[in-house]
């Protein structure tokens, strides 16, 4: 069936167009690639040439930019929940989206049906929002990128049974852990995404984009007190990355962590300084930092950050960036989703502001060149400014002699989630795992913790930074409506004061 959009439904995504989803018994799970071998070869059906056709119809009204997007997705998730098999599915999910850009606006059409005479549609109405004189786009000329992706066995390829016992075995190591584990899931998802792009400017490109995730979460009970812990492996891997051993580990570090948590006192409240462990601490800067250094918020003022560029913004040791190009990251892409090749932007470097994170439109506007962070959930929509892997690089101190500087304060192992308003840099962060640290040690485990300050005022007090960088990820980051996966990190670092929210005065 042909998706018909009209005018104004160009500029709104559907969710019902394109996408199936498929729960079957759990073994009788065909390999992906018969799916691939059937559906994938529709989204390469179409010429160069006819290709170039429908950038031609879609600058016919006198755009400045066109641009189709091909992708086909094939998506697999297996979880266990008490000791069984809980859930099981494959989605396939494939279409085109059209876009034109002329000035600051933007016209987009999108279509599940990968003909000549669909995306011609698309093509017509993405350029409605056009009139001028009738552009015409350069010959296509193939872009063939590095590759940043660490995979060797797509985990799309792999039987079901393969990635049930990694599931079964989490399960099996938790639970003979200790008598006071009660509950055990694991979970494992992969996604293989195939995309093709090409625009006015004479950019095709390719890519073969997977994501694959492996977890698990445990609760452990004494007496009346609860506590969890989890553990997960994330990255753009292949499945020779998974295996028995990983699924010991993520089972013995969940444990380990809900152990430690059962005799958590309230945590305090008031100002203290804070050591904050290599890892999680990357969510602090990807939401309190990151969004607001987005070319579209900088672009229409609407950040902190807007007039910051070339200004001290940080303590002189805080050197922050974001990369595309991490090997294996969460967030990695050896393109964005407009094809521009994945790269590493400092943005932040010894203190000062020295970049903005840029998708081609907001690039153009301000003078400025795309930093490969125009990116989008789905054939759905168009692109927008997003992080990838965005994480505090290493400085000099190590770590223990971070922790030790500390007389009294609380330390950070792991952040939850969180909201910042990019507009005053203001932010609320749950703590699920935190201590207290007395006389330079980590003592008493704390509960409740939440963290509350400015984003501008932590880059100005953070007085050590270590040198044991880690970029970790899995999960995925919500901005105008779209979701996407995003990478982040950071080596331990020291706050000089954050104002911490706690239950005990």
């Amino acid at each position: 069936m042909e998706s018909k959009i009209g005018r104004r439904g160009f500029l709104k995504g559907s969710l019902s167009f394109g996408a199936f989803m498929v729960s079957l018994p759990l073994m009788n799970f065909l390999p992906n690639k018969d799916i691939v071998s059937i559906s994938e070869s529709n989204l390469f059906s179409l010429s160069k040439k006819d290709m170039e056709k429908i950038l031609s119809i879609a600058l016919s009204r006198g755009g400045e930019f066109a641009e189709i997007y091909f992708e086909y997705t094939v998506s697999n998730s297996i979880s266990l929940d008490e000791e069984k098999i809980s859930y099981a599915v494959r989605g396939v999910d494939c279409g085109v989206g059209i876009r034109v850009i002329n000035g600051e606006r933007t016209g987009y059409a999108f279509t599940d049906e990968i003909t000549f005479n669909s995306l011609k549609e698309c093509a017509e109405t993405a350029s409605l929002i056009a009139s001028g004189i009738k552009g015409k786009p350069k010959g296509l000329r193939t872009f063939q990128p590095p590759s940043y992706y660490l995979v060797k066995v797509p985990p799309q390829n792999v039987p079901a049974k393969e990635k049930t016992s990694l599931l079964y075995r989490i399960n099996e190591v938790a639970r003979k852990f200790d008598k006071r584990i009660t509950q055990v899931s694991a979970s494992f998802s992969d996604i293989s995404k195939s995309i093709i792009i090409a625009n006015s400017e004479g950019l095709y490109v390719e890519d073969k984009q997977t994501l694959t995730r492996l977890s698990g979460s445990v609760n452990a009970i004494e007496g009346e007190r609860r506590s969890n812990g989890y553990d997960s492996k994330s990255g753009s891997f292949g499945f020779e990355h998974f295996g028995e051993k990983v699924a010991e580990e993520i089972a013995r570090n969940a444990s380990e962590m809900a152990l430690r948590l059962i005799p958590a006192e309230d945590a305090p409240a008031g100002e203290f300084p804070v050591v904050i462990e290599k890892g999680y601490g990357g969510i602090f800067f990807h939401e309190a930092i990151g969004h607001s250094l987005e070319g579209d918020g900088i672009r229409k003022k609407t950040s902190v950050f807007w007039d910051k560029l070339g200004k001290q913004i940080a303590s002189p040791i805080v050197n922050l960036c974001d990369d595309g190009s991490y090997k294996g990251g969460w967030g990695t892409v050896n393109v964005d989703d407009e094809g521009t090749p994945g790269q590493k932007t400092i943005l932040i470097e010894k203190g000062i502001c020295s970049n903005f994170l840029q998708d081609r439109l907001n690039a153009k506007l301000m003078k400025m060149k795309p930093t490969g962070n125009g990116r989008r959930q789905s054939f759905r929509f168009y692109p927008i400014p997003r992080m990838t892997n965005t994480y505090l690089l290493p400085g000099d101190s190590d770590p223990e002699e971070i922790i030790r500087s500390v007389e009294k304060g609380v330390y950070i192992a792991k952040i939850g989630g969180g909201n910042v308003q990019p507009t005053t840099g203001r932010f609320v962060f749950t703590v699920t795992e935190g201590y207290m640290i007395e006389n330079g040690k980590i003592t008493v485990p704390l509960k409740g913790i939440m963290l509350m300050g400015s984003g501008q005022e932590v880059l100005m007090n953070i007085t050590m930074v270590g040198n044991d960088l880690l970029v970790i990820g899995g999960g995925t980051c919500g901005k105008d409506g779209q979701s996407k996966p995003v990478g982040f990190g950071n080596p331990t670092f020291k706050v000089s004061k954050i104002t911490v929210g706690g239950r005990k005065i």
